[in-house]
């Protein structure tokens, strides 16, 4: 199958232009002066008119939690329901996290989700994996997954019990990544302190969604971050800061890339849009926003903007990790400790980083840049994905920038009965969607399948020598 896009204006992290771009099966084939297409008209099996539209390359969230157990219950997107809702938004890649728990091998953990995914992902997938339980077993291993194109290993400096690491197994998994090429992704919370913070507000009656803000104050992210930065200093280790928040983790990151530190971070839109008000809300309305690092006090969302600008944050994913308000949600009523922790996503990424663009923050090129085509380098799928030149793959996405579009529970299609950002209009949205030169989405009529999806062993980051 060939397909010509014609008449669009092609967006990539390096500029914008307008060109026609050659699909030839699965990948890019050309991209075309548009004076000179009309030849290609009896060459072709279908025409696409992009006019008034970008063309540019699919989204990449590397940060989604899909089917994901936490907390006696599980994330309510699966890999049919998330990957179909990404797309829906633009994505047309996902790296999703494996979860190690307490005394399971890597490998039997790998092979888990790789089942969760298999027949169900209707867009490409790759996988990080969530080490909880270092030892020497574990620290082999990764080197075999490595192997098998699993780069990417998080840690936990918070949720004591569950996933949090001292400062002595870090070091040991940063050291072992300095050797294999791996990159260490952290969450960077000091979860000793916060526990404390946590016993001592239910211990006074305060038990609303509110205090879950309360009691991860942005300077226990910030101490977090310095602390996993020098960690990392000592292993001669990358490190990739996930979902930062506060702009006092963002001045350890800069710091540290200032002084040439192989320092990454990424933030969230949450982070961008949604604050401690939200969690304020009325009656238990305020829990649709719990998830760790908190959002943040509105003063916060101007340093995440400029740290986007200036390429201290490098990466915006969405830690899609959605719970029900019924049921799900509800478990922690009466404890906001118990609030599963989450908020729905990943559909609307590219939408709300795009407004960005409308208000002034973003570049065109930037945003590409954070949502496509960082990602794609940071974690080994360059050029592959996140462009669109000859011989990458076709995942392009043709973009209204001026259509104007309400978010809203009503018509949004991830598994969740709440949207964070109910009732926002946003300008620009997604009208066309092709996944390796097959249109899965066009014109408000999805045409993917699950299952057409596949696995993507990845190389390591490609900002390292």
């Amino acid at each position: 199958m060939r397909t010509l896009i014609r008449g669009g204006t092609v967006v990539t992290a390096t500029g914008t232009l307008p060109a026609d771009v050659l699909v030839d099966g699965e990948t890019v084939a050309a991209l075309l002066d548009p004076a000179h297409t009309a030849a290609l008209s009896g060459t072709v099996d279908r025409t696409l008119d992009a006019s008034g539209r970008y063309v540019m390359p699919g989204g990449i969230d590397v940060h989604t939690h899909l089917e994901m157990p936490f907390g006696g219950t599980f994330s309510s997107d699966d890999f049919e329901t998330g990957t179909r809702a990404a797309a829906w938004g633009g994505t047309t890649t996902i790296v999703d996290f494996a979860v190690q728990k307490k005394g399971a091998s890597l490998q039997e953990t790998l092979d888990t989700w790789h089942g969760k995914a298999s027949g169900k992902a209707s867009i490409d997938y790759g996988f990080h994996m969530i080490v909880s339980d270092v030892n020497a077993q574990t620290l082999k291993e990764m080197d075999v997954l490595v192997g098998e194109g699993v780069t990417s290993f998080k840690m936990f400096m918070a949720y004591p019990g569950v996933f949090y690491a001292t400062d002595a197994e870090i070091l040991l998994a940063m050291q072992k990544a300095a050797g294999n090429g791996a990159t260490i992704m952290m969450h960077a919370e000091n979860g000793i302190a916060i526990d404390a913070l946590v016993a001592q507000a239910l211990e006074a009656g305060h038990t609303d969604p509110g205090w879950h803000g309360r009691t991860r104050p942005p300077d226990l992210e910030g101490e977090a971050t310095s602390r996993a930065i020098r960690l990392a200093q000592v292993a001669g280790a990358p490190l990739y800061i996930v979902h930062l928040s506060a702009r006092q983790a963002l001045d350890a990151v800069t710091e540290a890339r200032d002084r040439g530190a192989p320092v990454f971070a990424e933030t969230c839109p949450q982070y961008l849009y949604l604050s401690q008000d939200d969690l304020d809300a009325p009656g238990f309305e305020g829990a649709k926003y719990v998830a760790s690092p908190p959002v943040r006090t509105k003063d916060h969302w101007a340093h995440m903007w400029r740290g986007l600008r200036t390429n201290d944050l490098s990466v915006v994913s969405t830690d899609h990790c959605p719970f029900c308000f019924k049921e799900q949600k509800e478990l922690g009523r009466g404890d906001f400790s118990k609030i599963p922790n989450g908020i729905p996503g990943i559909e609307h990424r590219i939408d709300l980083l795009h407004q960005g663009v409308v208000d002034g923050e973003l570049s065109p090129a930037r945003w590409v840049e954070v949502n496509s085509t960082t990602p794609a380098r940071m974690f080994g799928l360059y050029p592959r994905k996140g462009t669109v030149a000859p011989g990458s793959d076709a995942d392009i996405v043709l973009y209204d920038p001026a259509a104007r579009h309400v978010l809203s529970a009503s018509s949004h299609h991830m598994a969740v009965d709440y949207s964070a950002y109910e009732g926002r209009e946003v300008q620009g949205q997604v009208t066309t969607v092709m996944s390796r030169g097959e249109i899965i989405l066009e014109n408000g009529e999805w045409h993917g399948q699950p299952g057409r999806g596949r696995f993507l062993p990845r190389g390591t980051c490609q900002y390292l020598g």
